[in-house]
């Protein structure tokens, strides 16, 4: 049977001019391997929690004090994409960072089978620069934007010190991001080999 893979287009909210990326993966792919990718390609540095919402339903890491708050949230790794396309859904989304909340809208563009002898996932493409790492939220990075592009701004080498050098918006190291997916790609097969080969000799 011919694996089916989804494109998916993720786009960052409450941002202008949009920042998003196009990835291809495996249908059979949970959420919590959504998330590890998800970083990859912004990309972002997994500092903090996460976390999917998929119509009234949240999924990510549950913890004991969720309940406190009177929340229910239910594994990333339970929910396969597959599901979801099976019940419909076309779009949900995920995230990063409950203080900058840093939120991406994750639309299901189309359903094709795999390509042979290529290992997924697959960056496709993308554009602009994700914003760095407790930059404040959209605000925050607007600002932080602003500031380090004019070297009059009164905060420029302020800018420039705390992210460590200059910050080119449109350039977004697309030529990395595909390098690291391919490694990631490459661990996934080897750790899936690995299963299988295990189970075939329990089998025996």
């Amino acid at each position: 049977m011919t694996q089916k893979i989804v494109r998916l287009r993720i786009e960052l909210e409450a941002i202008e001019p949009c920042i998003f990326r196009i990835i291809d993966v495996p249908i059979s792919t949970n959420l919590r391997s959504l998330h590890e990718l998800i970083q990859t390609v912004m990309p972002w540095e997994d500092y903090h929690l996460y976390e999917f919402t998929v119509g009234d339903r949240s999924y990510g890491e549950p913890d004991p004090e969720d309940a406190v708050w009177g929340r229910k949230v239910y594994q990333a790794k339970s929910l396969r994409l597959g599901m979801l396309i099976d019940r419909g859904v076309d779009e949900f989304l995920y995230t990063y960072d409950f203080g900058d909340d840093w939120r991406h809208r994750v639309l299901i563009a189309s359903v094709v089978d795999a390509e042979p002898d290529v290992d997924y996932p697959v960056f496709v493409g993308g554009e602009r620069r994700a914003p760095p790492e407790d930059v404040g939220g959209p605000s925050g990075f607007m600002d932080f934007v602003e500031a380090i592009s004019k070297r009059s701004h009164p905060q420029y080498k302020d800018m420039v010190r705390w992210y460590g050098g200059p910050f080119h918006p449109t350039d977004f190291g697309a030529a990395e991001i595909k390098s690291r997916v391919r490694e990631l790609a490459l661990r996934r097969k080897v750790s899936y080999d690995a299963f299988q080969r295990s189970r075939g000799m329990r089998d025996n």
